[in-house]
Parts: structure tokens; sequence; C-alpha cells
């Protein structure tokens, strides 16, 4: 049985080997802070620059920076789409700054799927695989965030590292087999879950936890570990599963990261 250990270090750390995809979904300007800074590259999915520019547009003294700041801070490197969601002034803004805007109008991918599909345009010529952190798509409309749940899914059998990540919670798939989970508890709960998406049934066993299960069966008919709570001191959590599951974990208020952040290695604040 296979064996992984995951950290959030996208919420703590820099690194070259991470791209950030941003949905069409709302997010705040603390948590666009912590995961621009810490990815390398920048892709905005199709609406996903109108979130961005409406953003940063509506918190000064920000666009002033946005516009000359040099090096430019928190603007994308990529955005793609089939752009019906893209709006004419930030398409006009982002194209005449030098930003690509490619439209993909294959129907039988969404516009996450062709972010993704860059990436790995992107792996090639690099001759590497990053790890990508995707902003919003657990929240709005039901049938977007299935076809997350989905999608991340399809994408362990092919990915090492591909997170989700919203205001009020992260997620991500894990495989079957065993997983170590480090848990910085200024970051994250006191709540999280084990989500049985896509699977008839998976036996789970766990340590950490304030509920733990031994050799359980979790599915949609049955059990499903929704608002359970991480231990105060216990710092990693071992999940074994024998399907694939959904892990999601509850993310503290991050306005107080703000007053720490321009403290931590490779991270800078917009000020």
């Amino acid at each position: 049985m296979s064996s992984r250990s995951w950290n959030l270090e996208f919420l703590t750390s820099f690194s070259h080997n991470r791209i950030l995809i941003i949905l069409n979904q709302p997010f705040s300007l603390q948590l666009l802070k912590l995961v621009w800074n810490s990815s390398k590259w920048h892709y905005c999915a199709d609406g996903g620059a109108n979130r961005l520019y409406d953003l940063l547009m509506s918190c000064p003294p920000v666009p002033m920076l946005l516009l000359s700041h040099t090096p430019p801070r928190y603007r994308p490197n990529l955005i793609k789409g089939d752009l019906d969601s893209l709006r004419d002034d930030v398409k006009q803004f982002y194209s005449s700054n030098g930003i690509p805007v490619v439209q993909d109008q294959d129907q039988n991918s969404t516009d996450l799927m062709k972010c993704v599909a860059a990436v790995e345009e992107l792996e090639k010529t690099e001759g590497q695989e990053y790890e990508i952190v995707i902003l919003g798509g657990l929240a709005g409309r039901l049938d977007q965030t299935i076809h997350t749940l989905s999608y991340l899914h399809k994408l362990r059998k092919i990915r090492n590292q591909v997170f989700v990540i919203t205001d009020d919670n992260v997620g991500w798939v894990l495989d079957n087999g065993q997983h170590t989970i480090d848990i910085d508890h200024s970051i994250l709960g006191p709540t999280c879950g084990l989500l049985p998406v896509g699977i008839d049934e998976t036996i789970l066993t766990t340590r950490g936890l304030r509920w733990n299960l031994t050799d359980h069966p979790s599915s949609f008919d049955g059990l499903v570990s929704t608002s359970n709570q991480f231990v105060p001191g216990e710092n990693k959590v071992y999940i074994k599963t024998t399907r694939p599951i959904w892990w999601t974990a509850e993310l503290r208020d991050l306005t107080f990261q703000s007053k720490s952040e321009d403290k931590r290695p490779g991270l800078q604040l917009l000020t």
C-alpha cells in the first residue's frame, strides 16, 4: 500500500515549482496574497481575470502598484478559456500590458481544464512537473463545485500535487493508501472532513482526529466523516483509505496572517 506525506507549504513559503490557477469565484485579498506570493506562475481561467482585476482595483493603493510597480506585481502570466466570461475592459487592460489572452473554444473542456492543459505545455517545455494550486472551485454554483471534485479525482492519476483553496477551506484528493498530513493549527481548523465522492465505498482508519475511525466503511449511503475536528497539540493526522477520498480542512480567518506574513521567508506583501 502506497504512503504519502502532505503539507500546506503553499500557504507559508515560495516555490519555483508551483503554479496558481485563479477561477471565476470570489476570494479575499488576504488569501490572494498568500497563494500568489508563494507561486512562480499565475494563470487566470477566463472570468478569473475579472475577479483578480476587480479585487485589486478596489483596494488602494494596489491599482497604482499594479500599473507602475517594477517588477510588476499581481499580473498573471496567462489568461485562458473560451472567453465567454472575460469582460472587454479587463481583456483590454491585460492584453495592453503584454499579458497573453488565449481563446480556446473547445466545448469538451472547461476553463480550468484549459488552464491545466497550458500547465502541461509549460511542463513539457521546462522538463519538470509543477504543483498546482487552484483558487476557487469549492463554492458558488453546485455544478461547478461538482466539476472541481470530479476533475481532481481524475487528476490524481496523473499529477502528484493539486490543491483547491477558498477563503473557507482547502481540499485535495487522497488516493488509496496511507497518508500523513502536517497540521498547522494557526492556519487550519478546527474542523475537517473525509468525503467519499465518486466512489461506492471506502474503508477508513484515522489517527489524530477528535473522532477517529478504525477499518470503518464510509459511503454516501452510510457514514460520511463531516464536521470532524483536529486535536489541539496533535500536529499530524494519519489516514488510511482503500479508495480515493476527498480530504477537506477549514481555513482559519487569514486577516491575522497579514500581520506576520512579511516575516515569512519567500513571501512579500503588497504594501
